[in-house]
């Protein structure tokens, strides 16, 4: 991989704020939650470097801690952009090519628009490889769909935002005999994305989370504040594939619900990847979309910024080709877990027996 570019990668602390900080350095999980909240609110705390990436052997990139909060995140929006900014030159003092903004990094810099006048680093939200590994997933699903109506019902929910968008767009350029609920509380923007797709796809729009109790699969690519999926709002035997960070579902569904399939999404395997000094949450040899993105721009030595706002399907089936040209690293959709867990799709059947 000698010639290519070097990445970093832009996380936060999530709804545990002391579980994440311990992931930089084990002592801080002793720290308690409600100092974690008031300390990181209140002082100028800096970036952290919290890990370097290792894929094929070699270093490749490095994982900049943003020190806010998802809550703080979602809050203080301006403080947010500052503190993003200041982990977007963490990046470049670290000589990286391109930066890609994690989780609700992402948010905060309206999908790294706000960061669009740099030009001393690439930016990139990696929402083009998101959606095209949720679609791969979705895909992947189908088949072990029971349809009620023997035709799937897909839900997406929050398909007005940048990943929802485009994997939207993806499901309907090959729809196939589907038929799709975009759910949104942005009414003028899920309109005129159903509207775009009606000549390819049975579609309708909804605006509260209730809409996916008749869905066989729901795609869940928003995280709400003041809105978690629970067991009450699905119907038997649904699947669920959440690919928001931080998740955006009930912690009592899966105890709740044991009918209810819960997939973890937007996870890519790259078998070589390593992390050195902190860990972002899963297990070597596998990453988060976004992240992926932001490799496979650099080690295929892309200029320039990428995914910034909303991904173009040009975008997506871009990044597809670029990854794919790393196919000897990995870099494709990885194989079902639910929390992290393997999940055999073919005994599912037995499950709602």
């Amino acid at each position: 991989m000698s010639g290519t570019g070097t990445f970093a990668f832009t996380v936060h602390p999530r709804a545990v704020l002391r579980e994440d900080m311990a992931r930089v350095w084990r002592p801080l999980g002793l720290v308690p939650e409600a100092v974690y909240d008031t300390a990181l609110r209140r002082l100028p705390v800096p970036p952290v470097t919290m890990a370097g990436v290792q894929i094929g052997g070699e270093r490749v990139g490095h994982v900049v801690l943003v020190p806010f909060g998802a809550r703080h995140l979602l809050t203080a929006v301006d403080e947010g952009r500052r503190r993003v900014s200041r982990a977007v030159d963490r990046a470049v003092s670290l000589g990286a090519d391109v930066v890609g903004l994690g989780a609700l990094t992402a948010t905060v810099t309206a999908g790294g628009a706000t960061l669009r006048e740099r030009t001393d680093i690439a930016v990139t939200n990696g929402n083009a490889f998101t959606a095209a590994i949720v679609e791969d997933q979705v895909r992947m699903l189908l088949p072990h769909v029971a349809a009620r109506s023997g035709r799937p019902h897909i839900a997406i929910v929050g398909a007005s935002g940048s990943v929802g968008t485009a994997v939207t767009k993806l499901l309907a350029r090959d729809a196939g005999d589907v038929r799709l609920t975009l759910i949104a509380r942005t009414a003028p923007r899920v309109r005129t994305l159903a509207d775009a797709v009606a000549n390819d796809v049975e579609v309708e729009v909804a605006h509260t989370i209730d809409a996916v109790r008749d869905a066989d699969l729901v795609v869940l690519l928003t995280a709400s504040a003041d809105t978690l999926l629970g067991p009450e709002h699905l119907g038997r035997g649904a699947i669920v594939l959440d690919a928001t960070q931080p998740r955006n579902t009930a912690p009592t569904l899966a105890a709740a619900r044991p009918d209810v399939l819960l997939i973890d999404g937007g996870i890519v395997t790259i078998p070589s990847l390593r992390l050195v000094g902190g860990d972002i949450g899963l297990p070597d040899g596998r990453s988060y979309a976004c992240f992926a993105e932001t490799a496979v721009l650099a080690l295929t030595g892309h200029t320039g910024h990428f995914s910034v706002g909303n991904p173009t399907l040009e975008q997506v089936d871009a990044v597809r080709e670029r990854a794919a040209s790393l196919g000897h690293l990995g870099f494709r959709a990885a194989d079902p877990t639910s929390f992290g867990r393997p999940v055999a799709l073919e005994s599912r059947t037995a499950v709602l027996a």
